[in-house]
């Protein structure tokens, strides 16, 4: 193997899994470490760089970077990225002042923003500040888009909502609530030099089986009716209510039905339970109310007598898997259920709804009648049309909204200022040593025992009877401090410098994983196989330095590193550092361009 380049920034960056996994890649352990010293305000803005919305992130986020936490490695429980993400919110002090002053003069560029969501909001927090006129359009009066209107207010209240929302368009831009876009061709017609569509999957699938008209009055689409809810046009809910899917709506629909008068709330999905795409979280949160989920029961016909719905009729259904793994679901020959009810909440998915955009102005679409986007620039078939979020590819969540908003935004200034689009800019990165004295370190590194520390929950018989009583309270400082002490400190590297080395060992013996190994070089599928354990997780490099003496190679394991810094006291000749690494993505500006020559 060759000596590793750690002069890559992508190479720190995939060990640092929770900041590699993030799609808006946050600096993680950055801002722990920060909220640990109590510096709330900065922990805060280093999010609000990243991510845009740290208040509404950190109580609604899809976590994807705690799957991948290194804590979830030595123990069950990675750490609570999220709710810590939701302490530099809570206990941040006033931030306005820290925020980007708006620009003393415009540019002369303007750009439209179709849709208020947290994509278009991005894009203009992000092209704003750089003397951009920004206008955003919404069909609702205030900006948020569906972190607004389908959000429950018990997971998400509004003022956090006014808050950061509150803060993008204090830079300068223009919010024009109430306003519909109608014909993408109008608004091409209108001058603006670019436009950027971030309106979500705003239709909700519907359910074509017998009974559903008949049954109309009482069955919902679901992202509908949280919306309704949300906005106070529905305030209750018959006592039997049946909601049918498995995703996070559903779990939202369900929760918000038990608090409007459902006594008896059931969720009903056609996968397995382990299977569903709700979040494990949302599903505990589920059941800890009192909704319990049925699953393999696929439903067959809306009940309805006198022209009022009465229940419906669910098939039940097995798993059964073909020679390559693939699942079908095939009748399990058992009679039908009847599940009685009052009204029913369809959850069962959402699409996109592009009716406004002409078929003949540029945009092509694809057989599923999605835009036709590039990944990498958001860039639609139309030079001047970019799409991002859920609008681009499909429905998924905030943080990747977030992380399409910021490469969109470089895109534009790129395009607006004469640059090739496909070349996208390194992230800046930062490397220092976090050495004090000979064995003393400047951060904490010690591996606290504690397991996962539990968010306090308001007292259920309160929490069920106001639908905006936000359930979830947050960690106190206290609590901050010790789920934040549980954090391994994965952008504090391992530096090995091959020329200090006199090959003792000593760092081998004191491993407490095992993950050093000093042997003659090889091919990578062998060397894993022969080091101190075997490095059988492949989506993780080796780390490998050559030139020692004996003619022999340093191999780390990056999978199992603890980076507890054990290596680097016990070393007698300083042969291994720890050398803090930060990466921050490049954002639309200067930064994002290369330096223009002068013509002299």
């Amino acid at each position: 193997m060759k000596t590793t380049d750690i002069s890559d920034p992508q190479y720190f960056h995939k060990v640092v899994d929770c900041q590699y996994a993030c799609p808006a890649h946050t600096p993680v352990p950055e801002y722990i470490r920060l909220i640990a010293h109590g510096r709330y305000s900065d922990a805060y803005m280093i999010n609000w760089q990243s991510n845009v919305f740290p208040g509404v992130l950190g109580r609604t986020c899809d976590r994807p970077c705690e799957p991948a936490c290194r804590r979830g490695r030595v123990e069950e429980e990675p750490v609570a990225i999220c709710r810590l993400k939701r302490v530099a919110a809570d206990l941040k002090d006033d931030v306005a002042a820290r925020m980007p002053p708006k620009p003393q003069r415009k540019n002369g560029k303007r750009i439209a923003l179709v849709g208020g969501g947290p994509a278009s909001l991005t894009v203009a927090r992000d092209l704003a500040p750089l003397g951009y006129e920004c206008v955003v359009f919404d069909g609702d009066q205030k900006a948020g888009g569906m972190i607004r209107s389908q959000i429950p207010k018990f997971r998400l209240p509004d003022s956090v909502i006014d808050e950061e929302t509150g803060y993008i368009l204090n830079l300068g831009v223009e919010f024009r609530g109430g306003t519909r876009i109608e014909s993408m061709k109008k608004l091409l017609s209108e001058n603006f030099d670019a436009i950027f569509v971030g309106t979500g999957a705003p239709r909700g699938r519907d359910l074509d089986i017998p009974g559903r008209k008949e049954g109309a009055a009482n069955i919902h689409i679901g992202i509908d009716w949280l919306s309704s809810v949300s906005f106070g046009h529905i305030n209750k809910i018959g006592k039997r209510v049946i909601v049918l899917g498995g995703g996070n709506t559903a779990m939202d629909c369900c929760r918000s039905a038990r608090r409007l008068g459902g006594d008896d709330v059931q969720v009903v999905v056609r996968s397995g339970f382990e299977e569903m795409k709700a979040s494990p979280w949302e599903k505990e949160d589920a059941q800890h109310e009192g909704i319990p989920i049925h699953n393999y029961l696929v439903p067959k016909e809306f009940t309805h007598a006198n022209g009022k719905l009465t229940g419906i009729t669910f098939e039940k259904v097995k798993a059964e898997f073909d020679a390559k793994g693939r699942r079908k679901l095939v009748p399990a020959g058992e009679p039908d259920q009847h599940f009685p009810c009052d009204d029913v909440l369809v959850a069962v998915g959402q699409e996109n709804a592009f009716p406004w955009i002409e078929r003949d102005i540029g945009i092509e679409f694809d057989q599923w009648n999605m835009p036709k986007v590039d990944s990498t620039t958001f860039r639609s078939t139309h030079p001047k049309v970019f799409f991002g979020g859920d609008a681009a590819f499909g429905p998924k969540n905030i943080i990747w909204a977030v992380a399409h908003g910021h490469e969109a935004a470089v895109s534009i200034d790129k395009m607006l200022n004469g640059e090739d689009i496909t070349e996208r800019p390194l992230p800046a990165v930062e490397v220092v040593s976090q050495k004090m004295g000979i064995h003393e370190w400047s951060y904490d590194n010690a591996i606290e025992p504690d397991h996962r520390f539990k968010v306090p929950l308001r007292d259920l018989g309160t929490a069920l009877k106001d639908i905006k009583a936000e359930v979830e309270l947050g960690f106190d400082a206290k609590l901050a401090l010790k789920e934040a002490g549980r954090c391994l400190n994965c952008d504090v590297q391992t530096v090995f410098s091959a020329n200090l080395c006199i090959e003792c060992d000593a760092c081998v013996d004191i491993c407490p994983m095992d993950c050093i190994t000093f042997t003659p070089n090889g091919e990578e599928k062998e060397l894993r196989q022969r080091l101190m354990v075997p490095a059988l997780n492949l989506s993780q490099d080796l780390y490998v330095q050559d030139g020692l003496k004996t003619g022999r190679v340093m191999v780390k394991d990056e999978d199992v590193c603890l980076h507890c810094g054990l290596c680097a006291e016990r070393c007698p000749t300083g042969a291994w550092d720890m050398q803090k690494y930060l990466l921050e993505m490049t954002h639309a500006g200067s930064s994002c361009r290369p330096p223009r020559r002068s013509a002299a």
